[in-house]
């Protein structure tokens, strides 16, 4: 089979475009665009400026146009930024094929297929284009995508023609096939019916629920208190205007807008974030699940070990321990031979490779030349053996090559019971060396066509094979890490009991793990399970049914649980943990499918960085989300203190869009770019109940912005002590609450650490900066001050409105520090007077 060339395909690729549906969620700038100008702040703005311009100021008018300018310059580029991180998703998370190209069976994205590409698909594969059959084996189709009819149908060549066509979407349920591509895109019957494919997942998660509750509350007040206010300006002082203006100004103050747009973008950034670390997020609300795992449930091949299998030894009926670099004897070939024939020559299955690697070098010919295929017979879970069906070129008869688990090959032989307790136990003394073992075996029969099932063969034990796949390097510190986090590492796997014991030795999962197998599980109830899952992480010979009833019974006793799988029928173990993790190199469409994280690398440091990644993103949030509470007390009291004192605006419009310029970059890049504290991963896991803010939370946060406000308040009254002009007063106000904005920034940046933000967010140093660069501006230079209704002031009123509010909040910060420390020290011990004579 040759395929296409690669210049054939891309000139296709060129002419029909590529092999992807349309995504009508996907949002471009002008869709975006759209939306902001829909916003509630903008609204106000626009509101605000009208107002200006219907009383004759043109000028104020023209300064809040350009204040919405900027605030749609802002906001714009906050949502597109977040839309560009999604796609970056998309295109990772878009499924791959396996297509013949220039001669050699090559994976491709499937985005990449054209029509006259010949693809090869496999039990668990999402099949990427409409195709006409060219050979397959035993293959069975799920429709329901596309049909709605949830049993699967047979496919085979040569049939009519709708039952030798394949269709983009369905899965392949069981067997193999090759086929030639006959539509792409929305040529296919999918694109027909208008169903899309590679769409996010847009449910609504358990943080977007508490967000809309916290905005619906806080949108009620401030629209309550916006009321309130122009009705109390308007009773007490009279002037519709300043009544309007104050209104204005306090709802801008106190919606909260920021909400929204904090959960979208730390979402999105952080699912970006962690696509760079090798995990695609699939699902949002596996970010928020990360951070509460209790459980991590992993297999073995490929997760704690490399993928990279190397037939090691050969074991025949009586002999000694072969290496494939050793002189090897006629039974020895025999076995190799045997394996050759029931392992896949051009599949993907680490140990089918191994064995061809070894075999093209040992045997004096090539092992399928002279041999041909007829048929598949699949692992199941009934029989965990693999195995093919041969005739010989021009010699009646058939040839059965079957290789498996040691105790099913043995059992599928016949062997009795001294044989049979004699080869298992080779088989347990090579596991124990950490080898990965299978069993081969044999059967002749004179039948002219493949037997329907293998039980009533008269097989022949041929040996055993030793496949090495080292650790890797980085589990041991993986499993460490976790642990020290408070997770519990559970292993899972299909393999022999003595290779589990020795793989959970040097992962460091338990220093003398108790081992159960699979088919123990099955005589247990439901109490029995939790009593043995209480005292056991390993579990060996595990089927994906034990996988499912291990993960709902942990689910069941209360932990949360995350799920690593790779196969098709891993897919019910998968959706019913919390975080489902499937891999992204080996692991089939299906299982990809039903995970909510994919881990591009197959590594099992991929999923404990997925952890502390979602840990951090939590924490990060939390700090922005009580930040945008504290900074919108003081802003409100200064918008009330006018009513209150009977004093002329101290906020307008203008300003508050000045301090929205500070929280918004506040919020959606410097907290975002908050690297983790450094015990992060030695909490703890974050309880699954816990919400983004208690009462406790919002109370300590309403507390520390009045303590903010008091300090612009007390900047206030000495300056308007200080006899300064009115314009001259709001101006230091303005500048000691917009330092107060600065500060309570670095106060929840930092909570564990000293009291100046951490050298590493290089993002608070340049908004400091910035902010305090206008600041300057705004209140020291005559034109830019006018603008916004202040008088310049003196360099000493201007560092001491400055100095004032940061070095008593940047106090308050280090006595309470200190304070949590001596807490968590507890008291001093006292110390003997005769001790140290």
């Amino acid at each position: 089979m040759s395929g296409l060339s690669a210049s054939e395909a891309a000139q296709r690729l060129t002419r029909d475009g590529p092999n992807a549906q349309p995504q009508p969620d996907q949002r471009h700038w002008p869709r975006i665009l759209a939306s902001v100008l829909r916003e509630p702040m903008l609204l106000l703005l626009i509101a605000a400026s009208v107002l200006y311009l219907s009383v004759g100021e043109p000028r104020d008018a023209a300064a809040l146009g350009l204040s919405v300018l900027l605030v749609v310059g802002l906001t714009l580029y906050q949502e597109v930024r977040a839309e560009h991180a999604l796609q970056a998703l998309r295109d990772l998370s878009s499924p791959w094929a396996s297509a013949w190209r220039d001669g050699a069976l090559q994976r491709v994205p499937a985005t990449s297929l054209v029509v006259g590409d010949v693809v090869q698909v496999a039990e668990g594969d999402r099949v990427p284009a409409d195709a006409k059959l060219l050979d397959s084996s035993d293959l069975h189709v799920d429709e329901s995508l596309l049909t709605g009819e949830s049993v699967p149908v047979a496919r085979a060549p040569g049939a009519d023609d709708a039952a030798a066509r394949i269709h983009a979407g369905t899965l392949v349920v069981r067997g193999q096939a090759m086929a030639e591509v006959t539509a792409t895109g929305s040529g296919t019957e999918m694109g027909r019916i208008g169903a899309s494919l590679g769409a996010l997942n847009r449910e609504a998660t358990p943080l977007q629920h508490e967000i809309r509750r916290l905005v619906l509350w806080f949108t009620a007040a401030s629209i309550a208190s916006c009321v309130l206010v122009f009705g109390l300006y308007l009773t007490l002082r009279g002037g519709w205007l300043d009544a309007l203006l104050a209104g204005i100004t306090l709802a801008m103050a106190t919606i909260p807008e920021e909400f929204p747009v904090v959960l979208t973008v730390f979402l999105a950034l952080g699912a970006w974030r962690m696509a760079r670390l090798r995990v695609l997020v699939r699902r949002p609300p596996a970010i928020e699940a990360l951070g509460s795992v209790t459980v991590l449930c992993t297999d073995k091949t490929g997760t704690l070990t490399e993928n990279r299998m190397a037939l090691t030894q050969l074991l025949t009926g009586g002999g000694m321990p072969h290496t494939p670099d050793q002189e090897l004897d006629g039974d020895s070939l025999s076995l190799l031979r045997c394996a050759a024939l029931a392992s896949d020559a051009n599949g993907f299955d680490p140990m089918d490779r191994a064995v061809h690697a070894v075999a093209s070098a040992s045997l004096p010919e090539s092992t399928a030349a002279d041999w041909e295929h007829l048929k598949h017979y699949p692992v199941t879970p009934a029989l965990p053996a693999y195995a093919t069906a041969w005739r010989r070129k021009h010699q009646p008869g058939l040839l059965l090559a079957c290789k498996g688990a040691p105790e099913a090959v043995a059992a599928l032989c016949g062997l009795a019971d001294e044989d049979r307790s004699r080869v298992l136990a080779d088989a347990a003394s090579m596991a124990a060396e950490g080898l990965r073992v299978l069993a081969v075996a044999d059967a002749h029969t004179t039948n002219a066509d493949a037997p329907d099932s293998l039980e009533n063969e008269a097989f022949t034990w041929r040996g055993l094979l030793g496949f090495a796949d080292p650790l890797r390097a980085e589990v041991p510190a993986a499993v460490a890490e976790a642990h020290a986090a408070g997770v519990r590492v559970v292993l899972m796997t299909g393999d022999h009991i003595e290779t589990a014991r020795a793989i959970a030795i040097a992962a460091g999962i338990s220093d003398h793990p108790e081992v159960t197998l699979g088919a123990a599980l099955e005589q247990l109830d439901a109490d029995a399970l939790r009593a043995l899952l209480a005292r056991t992480d390993v579990f060996a010979r595990v089927r994906p049914e034990h996988k499912l009833r291990l993960v709902q019974a942990l689910r069941d006793a209360g932990e949360v649980v995350a799920m690593t799988g790779d196969g098709v029928n891993d897919a019910p173990a998968l959706m019913a943990a919390h975080v489902g993790v499937a891999m992204g190199g080996r692991g089939t469409d299906v299982a990809r499918e039903a995970a909510s994280i994919v881990l591009l690398d197959d590594d099992f440091a991929s999923v404990v960085r997925a952890i502390r990644m979602g840990r951090t993103i939590f924490a990060n949030l939390q700090r922005a989300t009580r930040y945008i509470v504290a900074v919108h007390v003081p802003i409100a009291g200064l918008a009330l203190l006018p009513l209150l004192l009977g004093t002329p605006l101290i906020l307008l419009p203008l300003h508050v869009v000045f301090l929205e310029m500070v929280i918004d970059p506040a919020c959606s890049i410097v907290f975002e770019r908050e690297p983790a504290e450094p015990d992060l991963m030695r909490r703890p896991p974050r309880p699954a109940s816990t919400p983004l803010l208690d009462l406790r939370m919002i109370a300590a946060s309403l507390l520390l912005g009045a303590s903010a406000f008091a300090l612009v308040l007390l900047v206030y009254m000495i300056a308007s002590r200080a006899a300064l002009a009115p314009p001259q007063t709001a101006a230091l106000a303005f500048t000691a609450l917009v330092v107060c904005n600065i500060a309570l920034v670095q106060w929840h940046l930092a909570p564990s650490r000293s009291g100046i933000a951490g050298p590493t967010n290089v993002a608070f140093w340049i908004t400091l900066v910035a902010v305090l660069a206008l600041l300057a501006c705004l209140t020291l230079l005559s034109a830019p001050a006018q603008w916004f209704g202040f008088i310049p002031v003196s360099l000493p009123a201007f560092f001491a409105a400055v100095a004032a509010p940061a070095l008593s909040l940047a106090g308050a910060h280090w006595i309470i520090r200190r304070l949590r420390k001596v807490r968590v020290a507890g008291p001093v011990p006292t110390v003997p007077q005769d001790a140290g004579g």
